[in-house]
């Protein structure tokens, strides 16, 4: 079976944001004052080959543990969906 997964990844709470506190910062200076706590993140988006979604979801937690992610620093969440056989590879 063939799944499309993506993978967010934020800061840990406590962790500071450089971009976030930038773009914070510059907002009001293009005229939206009313926007507050700005983060920037990530979005992992990839196609994974498995058995089924608890095999496909198990790699990419590992993939994310090992390699995606800072686990540190970083939480990460996972949204996984079936390819239908008609589906692009998005």
């Amino acid at each position: 079976m063939r799944f499309h997964a993506q993978v967010d990844v934020t800061h840990r709470p406590g962790i500071a944001d450089p971009q976030g506190a930038t773009v914070e910062r510059a907002l009001p200076a293009l005229g939206w004052t009313n926007v507050s706590k700005v983060a920037v993140a990530k979005s992992i988006r990839l196609v994974i080959d498995a058995a089924d979604e608890v095999e496909a979801r198990s790699q990419i937690d590992d993939m994310c543990r090992r390699f995606l992610t800072n686990p540190v620093l970083e939480s990460f969440t996972v949204t996984i969906s079936e390819l239908t056989p008609s589906g692009a590879d998005a």
